[in-house]
């Protein structure tokens, strides 16, 4: 059985998606609709698809992939769901809390599945990371991700563009939401802040300290994860991670009793992994990966950081 999938929006993110359900094991790929009509047509060619209109795209889908610009997500959303369309929103859900939970309503009402694309979910990485000794024990968490200056996702702030990935995947690890948020940023070259430092505290009293820039030098994704137990250190560009802890492997001279248990992964398609999760929560009914709800939390998140900036 294969899902019959249309992409709204074909711009970078979009062809990615196009290319990949084309190929999906339980996709096919049957329209590709953007506002320019010759960049649908361009990404279509190559994904061996037609281009069609918007509710010509919608009417020949069971399932909709969303990859438009924020702005349009809640009216994109809602055409898709309303059709009776199964829905895939990317990052973030929409642009306000209130277009999310109307976005989550209706999908309810409707009965479809709703499935918002926080990619980093399905990465080899954050398994890798959620499998290490001592995750499950940590009091702080401190996450970087900052890359050099691209002209692209510029309706929005570095916040929605790229600290949201580690708002929710700190917000999943932390199973709770913050009762506090502190955060500096500034506009550099767009009109949104694009870079942002911002501070979580959470109810348990754990904390973290997520940074996010992309008018940086140079690439850069890490995470430090801090507990009783010890640290967990993650590079995510070098799939390298480190676990400081009683009993590692590798002994620490100044630390008797206590070593460093080193290992790393095999990155996979995370898209590719994502969109198979997605065609599973349409066919097999299974829950999808990244819900309304998480998708929901991570935008409350992601929005009181940039009021806290303000």
């Amino acid at each position: 059985m294969t899902l019959r999938v249309a992409v709204l929006g074909a711009g970078h993110f979009g062809r990615f998606h196009a290319l990949k359900a084309a190929k999906g094991a339980r996709t096919r790929l049957v329209a590709v609709h953007d506002a320019d009509p010759a960049r649908a047509a361009l990404v279509a060619a190559e994904a061996g698809a037609p281009a069609l209109g918007l509710a010509e795209a919608i009417e020949a889908a069971e399932a909709v992939i969303v990859a438009a610009p924020t702005r349009f997500h809640f009216a994109l959303g809602t055409a898709v769901l309303e059709a009776g369309r199964h829905l895939f929103m990317e990052k973030p859900i929409a642009a306000t809390l209130a277009e999310a939970d109307a976005l989550a309503q209706l999908a309810a009402a409707r009965g479809r599945v709703l499935q918002v694309g926080h990619i980093e979910r399905f990465s080899a990485a954050f398994r890798a990371v959620v499998e290490a000794p001592g995750c499950d024990q940590a009091l702080s968490w401190e996450a970087v991700r900052a890359a050099p200056f691209r002209p692209r996702s510029l309706d929005v702030s570095v916040v929605l563009d790229l600290m949201i990935h580690d708002i929710d995947l700190v917000l999943t690890l932390a199973a709770e939401e913050p009762e506090a948020v502190e955060a500096v940023g500034a506009r550099v070259v767009s009109d949104h802040p694009d870079f942002a430092v911002a501070r979580f505290r959470f109810p348990s009293g754990r904390a973290a300290v997520i940074t996010a820039s992309r008018v940086s030098l140079a690439m850069e994704r890490r995470l430090r994860v801090l507990g009783r137990e010890g640290e967990m250190s993650v590079d995510f560009l070098a799939r390298s991670l480190g676990v400081l802890r009683r009993g590692g492997a590798e002994p620490v001279a100044t630390m008797p009793g206590f070593g460093v248990d080193r290992s790393g992964w095999t990155d996979h398609d995370s898209l590719e992994a994502e969109q198979a999760g997605f065609a599973a929560a349409c066919l097999d009914g299974v829950a999808p990966v990244v819900d309304a709800a998480a998708g929901r939390r991570a935008l409350k998140a992601a929005l009181a950081v940039e009021a806290a900036i303000g």
